[in-house]
C-alpha cells in the first residue's frame, strides 16, 4: 500500500524493499498472517510519534480515581460531624471515592444501630454529590461504607 493510501499490488519483497527506499520511506509489515503477508510503505518514526500522542492524550483524558477515608466515633459532636460531612464531600466534588469509618471503642461496639444511624446521616449530607457504593457494613470493631462520586457521563 502506497502512503497515500493507494494499493499497489502483489510485489517480491526485493521491489517493495526497492519501491519503499526510492520514496525514504519503512516497508513495515501490517498483517503477517495473510498470505500472501500484507506490507505497508510509511515513515515508521513518524508513526511510531503519532501513536504515543495518542496513548497520551488517552491517558490525560483518563479518570484516575482514588479511594480517601473519613474516620469518626459514634459519639460524635454536631460541629465534628459537619466538619467530616464536608471533608468527603470536598473528596467526591473531586472525585475521589470516600470510604467512610466508625471506630467503635470498648462497649459501643454493642450499640451497632448508632452506627448505621450515623452512616445513614452521612449519606443524607452527600447525596447530591455521591451514591452509596457498600452499604455499611461491620469489619471488626469498625463499621466501613464506600460512596462513589455521582457521574456526570
Amino acid at each position: 500500500m502506497n502512503p497515500d493510501g493507494e494499493q499497489i499490488g502483489i510485489k517480491p519483497i526485493q521491489e517493495a524493499l526497492r519501491i519503499s527506499q526510492d520514496k525514504g520511506l519503512d516497508l513495515v509489515e501490517v498483517a503477517p498472517q495473510a498470505r500472501p503477508p500484507v506490507c505497508k510503505i510509511m515513515d515508521y518514526g513518524k508513526y511510531k510519534y503519532e501513536q504515543a500522542k495518542k496513548a497520551k492524550e488517552a491517558k490525560k483524558k483518563q479518570n484516575v480515581m482514588n479511594v480517601k477515608e473519613v474516620q469518626m466515633g459514634v459519639k460524635i459532636e454536631d460541629h465534628d460531624f459537619n466538619v467530616k460531612a464536608k471533608m468527603a464531600k470536598r473528596f467526591l466534588k473531586n472525585k475521589h471515592k470516600v470510604k467512610v469509618r466508625i471506630r467503635f471503642r470498648g462497649r459501643e461496639v454493642m450499640h451497632k444501630q448508632l452506627g448505621y444511624d450515623l452512616m445513614n446521616r452521612l449519606i443524607d449530607e452527600v447525596k447530591d454529590l455521591g451514591v452509596v457504593e457498600s452499604k455499611p457494613k461491620m469489619e471488626g470493631r469498625n463499621m466501613i461504607m464506600v460512596l462513589t462520586p455521582i457521574s456526570d457521563k
